[in-house]
């Protein structure tokens, strides 16, 4: 006991000192119960991903980096003595199966959730969140939804797909790459990357070159293919998931049609080298978080080290190492709460983060706030060599 609290008992009868002092310990334990998910020994939180079906390289891989960070951390004690646990459902990558997914997650009394992936989830789990109160941080999709309007639950960690297609126009446009044309899934996803090229676009005086679309989880590609080979643009934006991106390149190579084509990070850069074999090399992916090759980057050799440990068959990837980064983020808005731990303190906690060296470079430091609550703006160019992704350091050297 403090001894302002001591002050407070002098001069009470024994029976009133210990009735008091019971009062103030029921009170504690009962706002720690009002708080869901959290106990004086763990912190439950949970996560709605593809797990199944044509998108599940993405949601396994964001699940498992997450919980690579996750079991590090519960292994040095936790946070404030609390072990992180992790429940992770399947969405299927499916807005029809979302709402079901984010009720059962209510159901379970987590205390705040992360690790989602997708755009057309996001949109579902976004406002159900918001009406809940339940914090959200790291969703595996750049959205300007999450953003705009600001969205005080709601916390993401990397670069928007604005930011992305920017990148890549900028690019592109200083190399005499003017005629762009885009093949998308017709859905949230692919209208928020078509935005964010026409936007792009925009500040050159210029619009897309042809466009074509394909559904969601499906490989019918051919009728968006074909009208944006009709309109004989120079480079071509593919957006969607591993598996439709690269059915796109194959099915254009084997026509004859070698455009620059180029994605975003979403795609799942090693099973679309995977799924694309020869098919991918020369195609330009845009990533949100460095290289994990580059093991000289802290929290790189982190991850590596972290992956070697819990998961040794499992090859590093992207997707794992943002899940890693986003579960960093996670602890540390944690650990910023403090121990006596609510869903505003959490909030609080990581809009308290300001200018954070995360162990990734200079290029890439970690910024929240009130009116704030995307973390990272940097890009980095790869492209597919011999069947790895590289940075792309020269685009001049495009189409020689």
């Amino acid at each position: 006991m403090s001894r302002s609290g001591a002050k407070a008992f002098r001069g009470l009868p024994v029976a009133a000192a210990l009735y008091v002092f019971f009062l103030c310990s029921v009170g504690n334990s009962f706002l720690l119960a009002q708080t869901p998910g959290i106990t004086d020994n763990s912190i439950l939180i949970g996560s709605c991903s593809a797990l199944d079906g044509p998108a599940r390289f993405l949601g396994n891989q964001t699940v498992m980096g997450a919980t690579a960070y996750l079991h590090a951390v519960n292994d040095e004690g936790g946070v404030y003595g609390r072990k992180v646990q992790l429940l992770a459902f399947d969405d299927g990558y499916d807005p029809d199966k979302a709402s079901a997914c984010f009720k059962r997650m209510t159901k379970e009394g987590v205390f705040a959730l992360g690790f989602f992936v997708g755009t057309p989830t996001a949109k579902v789990y976004v406002p159900m969140a918001e009406e809940e109160k339940i914090p959200v941080v790291g969703l595996f999709t750049g959205a300007q939804l999450l953003y705009e309007p600001l969205k005080h639950h709601i916390v993401n960690v990397r670069a928007s797909y604005y930011d992305e297609t920017r990148e890549q126009v900028d690019r592109l446009w200083e190399n005499n790459f003017h005629k762009i044309g885009i093949v998308y899934q017709d859905d949230a996803f692919g209208k928020a990357v078509l935005d964010g090229l026409k936007l792009a676009l925009q500040k050159h005086n210029a619009a897309p070159v042809g466009l074509g679309t394909f559904a969601r989880n499906s490989l019918d590609v051919d009728a968006g293919l074909k009208e944006v080979m009709a309109a004989h643009p120079q480079a071509v934006l593919v957006v969607g998931p591993y598996s439709p991106v690269a059915t796109v390149v194959k099915k254009a190579h084997a026509a004859g049609w070698r455009p620059q084509f180029l994605t975003v990070s979403f795609v799942g850069t090693e099973e679309f080298i995977k799924e694309a074999g020869q098919d991918a090399e020369g195609t330009i992916i845009t990533q949100v978080i460095p290289p994990y090759d580059r093991i000289d980057y802290p929290t790189v050799a982190l991850y590596r080290k972290t992956l070697e440990k819990y998961y040794r068959d499992m090859p590093p990837s992207f997707v794992s190492f943002e899940g890693f980064v986003d579960a960093m983020v996670f602890v540390e808005g944690l650990k910023r709460a403090g121990k006596d731990l609510t869903r505003e303190k959490f909030i609080s906690g990581i809009e308290s983060i300001h200018d954070m060296n995360v162990g990734l470079g200079s290029k890439l430091t970690l910024n929240y706030g009130p009116s704030d609550h995307k973390g990272f703006d940097s890009v980095y160019p790869t492209i597919v060599r011999r069947g790895q992704p590289v940075l792309l350091t020269d685009w001049s050297s495009l189409g020689q």
